[in-house]
Parts: structure tokens; C-alpha cells; sequence
């Protein structure tokens, strides 16, 4: 789904990419958490950009031809394949370096990306195991790992605005798309939680972030 207002034109089916090569194209899953954060540091960019949504199973025959995992996000920047939602927005920090969303200084740097890491292998793995999982006990237990490893992190959301940061960064928008669905997997934040609550709020009243979301996301809370 395109996000609205982002300048960016959503796609019904697959088309023909070929006929697409000069502008960017992203295939895109319309509740899947790594093509949220690869949406929202699209609209954080303004970046004009052919949005491609994709169920999964149904994926068509230029992503299943270009991406050898058949895995979304995919991004086709002409004659470049990314499919890797990390490598992804990277890429699209540097390309489109204004606004920039990684520090100047290699050691932030360095420590932005370690934050990268952890939220993708705690937070984004749990999220993977919520959804796979058919065992309802089991699913009740990711949430709760799930919600406790949240809440562990509770003292850095107080240090800045946004995460350890005065300005939004990759990190925020990988963290977003977490705290959106909380919501939606019915896992509620203690009041002890209040610095997460407010950065969440703060995350989710920008604007890029609203343009980001696709109709399947909307409805994963009262809007």
C-alpha cells in the first residue's frame, strides 16, 4: 500500500517491472513489520517511489525472478536488487542523505547499529515467533518475553526525545513498527512504562510515519 501524501504511487499486481527501471520500486507486505520500517524511512525522505504491495504466497514473477529468498522488502533501484530490509534503508540514508537518519560520528555510528541488531534479533524475532506460532500457549508466552524485553529498555527512552537521540533516526524507525502492533498482539505497558508510552507517541504523531502506514496497519489500532 503506498503510503498517502508521500508522493509515492502504489501498484495493483505486478506489472511489468521493466517498464518501471526509472524509478524506484519497492515490494512491499502491508502488515510485515520490515516493509513498515522500510516505508516509514521512505516517507521520512520524501522519496517519490513505486510501491509494490504483496501478500505473502502470492508474491509475483518479478519478485520470485529477482529476489532468490522470495522474501519482502525488496527494493529495485534500476539495475540494483536489495533484499535485506537492513541493508535497504541503509542504502536509502545514503542515497538520500537529507534528512540523515545514521550519526556523522563512526563510534554513534557503531553504536546505532549495534541497537539495530538487538531490536531486530529480540524484538523482531519474538514478533516472527508471535505470528508463526500456532500453539496458543506458546503464542501467550513469546508476548509476554516480548512485552518484558520492552520494558527492559525503559530507561533509555527517558535520556532523549527520541532514541538516545535529539533527532529520528533508523533506530526509531525500526522500534515504530514494534510498539505500533502492541496493540494489536493485546500486550499492554504498566504505568511504570510511561518513557515508552511517550516516545511511542511521539514516533507515531510525525507525519512520515502516518503516510507510512497501510490500510492493514490502520486497523491494527483505534485510529
Amino acid at each position: 500500500m503506498a503510503p498517502e501524501g508521500s508522493g509515492a504511487t502504489n501498484i495493483v499486481g505486478s506489472g511489468n517491472l521493466s517498464s518501471r527501471r526509472s524509478i524506484m520500486t519497492l515490494f512491499s507486505a502491508p502488515n510485515d513489520p520490515w516493509s513498515h520500517r522500510t516505508r516509514i524511512v521512505l516517507a521520512e525522505k520524501g522519496i517519490s517511489i513505486d510501491i509494490v504491495s504483496v501478500e505473502p504466497g502470492k508474491f509475483p514473477e518479478d519478485l520470485l525472478d529477482l529476489n532468490p529468498y522470495h522474501s519482502v522488502p525488496t527494493l529495485v533501484d534500476r539495475d540494483l536488487v536489495l533484499y535485506d530490509s537492513r541493508v535497504i534503508i541503509e542504502y536509502l540514508d545514503e542515497r538520500f542523505p537529507h534528512p540523515p537518519l545514521m550519526p556523522v560520528d563512526p563510534v554513534t555510528r557503531a553504536q546505532f547499529r549495534l541497537a539495530l541488531y538487538r531490536i531486530e534479533r529480540d524484538w523482531y524475532g519474538l514478533v516472527q515467533q508471535i505470528e508463526q506460532e500456532p500453539d496458543k500457549k506458546n503464542t501467550v508466552r513469546y508476548k509476554k518475553i516480548l512485552r518484558d524485553t520492552i520494558l527492559q529498555s525503559t530507561e533509555l527512552f527517558k535520556i532523549k526525545p527520541y532514541f538516545l537521540s535529539d533527532e529520528f533516526s533508523l533506530v526509531d524507525a525500526t522500534i515504530a513498527p514494534i510498539l505500533w502492533r502492541l496493540q494489536y498482539y493485546e500486550i499492554d505497558l504498566p504505568p511504570q512504562a510511561q518513557p515508552i508510552i511517550k516516545y511511542a507517541g511521539l514516533l507515531f504523531s510525525r507525519p512520515a510515519f502516518r503516510e507510512s502506514l497501510s490500510d492493514a496497519e490502520q486497523e491494527m489500532r483505534l485510529l
